[in-house]
């Protein structure tokens, strides 16, 4: 393989895979949909090369992974943090959530071959990273490929903890929102990260399971960049430094003006991890002492504690009923379920915002574990559909706008000619703003269904006119 770069906007690049050979012009600074993995036919992936690239010295390398092979979608996310900390962004377009997870690993381990292989970079500081499903593979990757030094995980924790280990030590950046219920399970994380001495972070925000900002993704690459300067992976930049510590300073002094002394405070031990080899921090350590005396930030942390306890509790009475609810088929303990969430919604609406965050997380929680026990079911060669509609029943009391399990319900009644389960829940459908008229008359199982005046009549009511209009005589 020959490569050549043009240090102009645009990088030229010559390379011969397939017995032909291909000239192909990048321009800096933009998102390259489709590029070809080498040596792999079939298997692309997408490229963002930060402005200041050039063909000299070596470059940080970051793999953003997307399990619905949206390379391109994926980058955007992380365009702004790589542009400002002057990272490579490549992104497997052919990793599918459908597909095994050793198959998805050597597709991303010939992705990092192929950035490797055509730009200058830097061995010891390759990453990886992607948000929910596309964080949960990537935690893997390091484990499963030593020259990976890092992985940013947003909203995902480890599912494995048992495979980190000592002997393949890596930086690990967790970015989680305090609604979301992987919110304590990175934080037990990262309690075992440190025992094992690994280099982390845990960077939080306010909100649920959606995208951090890009001022937290931002951060993420900042950390990286500073352990490598601190690992001798990279140059220290003393003026980076230095401005990077007093702008995550400031930023404590913000969140404290703003009353937010708990995530104040957080900031400060990640600041810690990040500085503690680069310059001296009796500053964050002085600061740190402060606030733990401080009363405001004491009954913070204290109702903060006790929803981690009281969440911990209930969290395995819910896994507990769920299990016993399936292995007996309990339909009867629906009314249970539909009560706890209404407890739960006394918790969203509390007094607290560790209460509210709380509530917000066993929601989650529970709809996650639902989720879970559907897909397997599913997954399995013969499907019990009995175990399936007792579970879409649930997933209708704690995702009342997830329509789906509606239609599940509705479709697998009608299987076994459960009519009137079938009619009360299509009512439950569109009295939550359902609107999809195809899709009622196009359901599986439905064709005796759809021809009845109750059916009809219903969609006439809720969705202005029904398809079959049926004469009684």
């Amino acid at each position: 393989m020959k490569t050549k770069l043009l240090l102009t906007s645009l990088v030229v690049l010559f390379f011969s895979h397939y017995n032909y050979a291909q000239d192909i012009t990048l321009k800096k600074g933009v998102i390259i949909d489709s590029l070809n993995i080498i040596n792999v036919e079939g298997e692309t992936f997408a490229l963002y090369l930060p402005k200041n690239y050039e063909n000299k010295g070596t470059w940080p390398l970051f793999v953003a992974i997307d399990v619905n092979g949206k390379g391109a979608e994926v980058i955007t996310k992380f365009r702004a943090a790589a542009e400002e900390h002057n990272y490579v962004l490549i992104a497997p377009n052919t990793l599918k959530d459908t597909i095994g997870l050793d198959e998805n690993v050597k597709k991303i381990g010939r992705a990092i071959n192929t950035g490797t292989g055509l730009f200058n970079i830097n061995s010891s500081r390759i990453y990886v990273g992607g948000f929910d499903a596309g964080a949960r593979l990537a935690n893997v990757i390091p484990i499963i490929y030593n020259s990976v030094s890092g992985v940013l995980a947003c909203g995902a924790t480890f599912a494995n903890t048992e495979l980190i280990t000592r002997k393949n030590p890596f930086h690990f950046i967790g970015i989680v929102g305090k609604e979301d219920f992987t919110y304590t399970e990175i934080l037990e994380t990262e309690k075992l990260l440190n025992r094992l001495k690994f280099d982390n972070n845990i960077l939080s925000f306010n909100g649920g399971k959606e995208w951090p900002s890009l001022e937290l993704l931002s951060k993420g690459f900042q950390y990286f960049t500073l352990r490598a300067m601190a690992r001798d992976f990279a140059t220290k930049d003393s003026t980076f430094i230095s401005s990077s510590f007093l702008n995550d300073f400031n930023a404590v002094a913000s969140l404290e003006r703003e009353g937010k002394k708990l995530m104040a405070y957080r900031a400060l031990i990640e600041m810690q991890n990040a500085y503690r080899d680069l310059k001296p921090i009796d500053s964050i350590e002085n600061r740190i002492k402060a606030l733990k005396k401080d009363k405001d930030f004491r009954q913070l942390n204290r109702n903060q504690e006790a929803a981690f306890f009281k969440e911990e509790f209930l969290k395995e009475d819910y896994q507990f009923a769920l299990e016993d609810d399936i292995l007996t088929y309990n339909y009867n303990n629906l009314g249970w379920w539909n009560y706890q969430i209404k407890e739960l919604q006394k918790f969203v609406n509390g007094k607290t915002l560790a209460e509210q965050q709380m509530g917000k997380r066993l929601i989650g929680f529970i709809n996650a574990i639902v989720a879970d026990q559907i897909d397997l079911f599913k997954a399995n060669a013969e499907v019990d559909d009995e175990a399936v509609i007792l579970l879409s029943m649930l997933k209708t009391i704690v995702a009342p706008k997830d329509y789906n399990y509606y239609l599940d319900v509705i479709a697998l009644s009608s299987k076994y000619e459960e009519y009137g389960t079938a009619i009360f829940y299509l009512e439950e459908l569109l009295k939550n703003g359902f609107k999809d008229k195809d899709k009622l008359y196009n359901l599986e199982h439905t064709a005796l269904l759809r021809i009845m005046p109750e059916y009809n009549d219903l969609i006439a009511e809720y969705l202005t006119d029904a398809r079959y209009e049926i004469k009684e005589e």
